[in-house]
C-alpha cells in the first residue's frame, strides 16, 4: 500500500494470531490432525495449516473460488485435487493482515456455523447484516 509516496506493507499474520482468533468463536474446537491444527465446527473442518505453517486453508463458497484465485494468484491458490470437492482454498499467512484475516476466518466459521449462532455473534461483534 503506498501513502505519501511510502511504500508501506502489510504485517503477516501468524499462526499463533488466526488460532486466537478461531478459539473465540461460537462451538469453534481446536484439533491436532496428522501434525496439522484444525479448527472445526461439529466434524466440519473450517480452518486448517500446513505443517510448516505458512500456508492456512479455509471454507470458502465453492462457486467463487476460482475468481478468488484468478484475481490474486500471489496470495490464493485452489486446494489438492482431491479437496476440490470441499468448499475449501489456501491463502499464504504472509500474504494477508489482520482485517483480511479475520474476514477470511470468520467466513470460513458462519459456512459451517449454525444460522442462529452466526446472527447471534455478528450481533455481538456490532456486524450489519450483509456487512
Amino acid at each position: 500500500m503506498a501513502r505519501f509516496g511510502l511504500n508501506v506493507q502489510a504485517v503477516p499474520v501468524s499462526v499463533d494470531e488466526v488460532c486466537a482468533l478461531a478459539r473465540t468463536l461460537p462451538r469453534a474446537g481446536e484439533a491436532f490432525v496428522r501434525g496439522r491444527v484444525k479448527f472445526r465446527v461439529g466434524s466440519i473442518v473450517f480452518l486448517s495449516f500446513s505443517k510448516d505453517g505458512e500456508t492456512m486453508g479455509f471454507g470458502f463458497p465453492k462457486e467463487w473460488r476460482a475468481t478468488l484465485v484468478e484475481n490474486e494468484p500471489e496470495k490464493f491458490s485452489l486446494p489438492s485435487e482431491s479437496d476440490m470437492r470441499f468448499h475449501w482454498v489456501h491463502v499464504r499467512l504472509d500474504s494477508i493482515d489482520q482485517d483480511e484475516m479475520r474476514d477470511l476466518v470468520e467466513n470460513a466459521w458462519a459456512l459451517c456455523a449454525p444460522k442462529f449462532l452466526v446472527e447471534e455473534y455478528a450481533t455481538a461483534q456490532g456486524y450489519r447484516r450483509g456487512d
